[in-house]
């Protein structure tokens, strides 16, 4: 019994496939569907038309594609703001970074939308991922480096952005500090001073000059000295030194396995010999037992040169030597060691002399250092 409905393409296609593709006869074919033979060959010129079969495929292929880039769209929208929230409030290089970083993963268009970025500006960017001013700044944090460095790791920003000057870097003390903490690069910071022990009565007591005037108008004027105490597994390591006000150099030192008046009048026969003075020199001390015996103001006396003391157990009268102190161990000392006195003595000698005199730059001393200071003082006396 026939029936009107129409056959279903696919159908069709099989049946005409029959034909064209495995070879059987139309009559054959006809015979065995129940399909008029008029039929098939309308059939056969509808569906054996070259990509009339393709054409469909291509349709579901085009469907798959769209559903599978649906699903890859949701995907990303909810993936990529997972891993750069982060990022979403950073700068827009850190941005561009990001999605460099996951090119391979995710789409750069939708990446450039959730992380609100134009495509042209990141493409622009990764064609020259540095600006003039990063590579000025990769450039300039190399030097940064290098002095710090060069300074033990003590400088900060503001003698490091003076050291630049005088490289002849055009730099503000605020880009330097900038590129100094992305670096993780600090300065020293200082230490909590111990309080000290009152021993007993002075022998001798000088006057005191200074009276906290810790500034001199030329070099050689007053001078400032003390002792202080470096630990090593050998045991202690004692240090005197004579300070000049006037460019706060360490003009004299010495060091010793003992604390005795020696020690003192080592550092001051140093400064002595380094000098020259013509004319009185102030030196000022505390009240150690060093100081106020009869051996150390003789020596005073025969070489011109004039006691000041500090008040009894007031550090503050004598705040320079004090001040040179708590540099050498804030910036040297508390930061290694010392297997012997021997090898405090060479640390601290570099430290003075190769360090602190020739390069540290000084408040005081118009922020150069104290060889520097004098030496420009020397050429001023020179050109009047």
């Amino acid at each position: 019994m026939k029936t009107n409905q129409p056959y279903p393409e696919e159908f069709k296609i099989e049946a005409v496939k029959q034909i064209t593709e495995r070879g059987h006869r139309v009559a054959d074919v006809s015979a065995r569907i129940g399909v008029s033979q008029h039929s098939l060959y309308k059939w056969i010129k509808v569906y054996s038309a070259p990509g009339a079969e393709r054409q469909a495929q291509v349709s579901q292929a085009e469907e798959l594609r769209r559903l599978k880039a649906e699903l890859r769209r949701v995907t990303e929208e909810r993936d990529i703001p997972k891993k750069g929230r982060r990022v979403l409030c950073q700068t827009v290089r850190v941005r561009y970074a990001f999605i460099k970083a996951h090119e391979a993963q995710y789409s750069v268009r939708r990446m450039c939308k959730v992380m609100q970025v134009h495509p042209s500006g990141y493409y622009a960017w990764r064609a020259e991922p540095q600006s003039a001013r990063a590579k000025d700044d990769l450039r300039l944090t190399g030097l940064l480096k290098q002095a710090w460095l060069e300074s033990g790791g003590v400088y900060g920003y503001r003698k490091l952005t003076l050291d630049m000057r005088d490289l002849g870097e055009r730099c503000g003390k605020h880009r330097v500090a900038r590129l100094l903490k992305l670096e993780g690069l600090r300065s020293q910071t200082g230490y909590r001073r111990r309080p000290g022990v009152r021993g007993g009565r002075p022998a001798v007591v000088a006057p005191n000059h200074l009276q906290r005037q810790f500034t001199a108008a030329e070099p050689n004027q007053s001078w400032v000295t003390d002792i202080t105490y470096i630990r090593t597994h050998e045991g202690w390591l004692y240090l005197a030194v004579v300070v000049d006000l006037f460019s706060r150099q360490v003009v004299g030192w010495s060091m010793g396995s003992r604390i005795d008046t020696s020690l003192v009048l080592d550092a001051l026969l140093m400064a002595l010999w380094r000098r020259q003075p013509r004319q009185a020199v102030t030196v000022h001390s505390d009240q150690g037992c060093q100081f106020t015996g009869h051996e150390w103001q003789t020596f005073l006396r025969d070489h011109n040169l004039v006691s000041s003391m500090s008040r009894r157990g007031n550090c503050h009268d004598n705040a320079v030597a004090e001040s040179f102190f708590q540099l050498l161990k804030r910036e040297r000392i508390r930061r290694q060691v010392y297997a012997t006195r021997n090898d405090a003595r060479a640390d601290v000698f570099n430290y003075i002399e190769m360090f602190y005199n020739p390069k540290r730059r000084h408040g005081t001393a118009g922020d150069t250092s104290p060889v520097e200071f004098e030496r420009r003082h020397s050429q001023r006396l020179m050109g009047v």
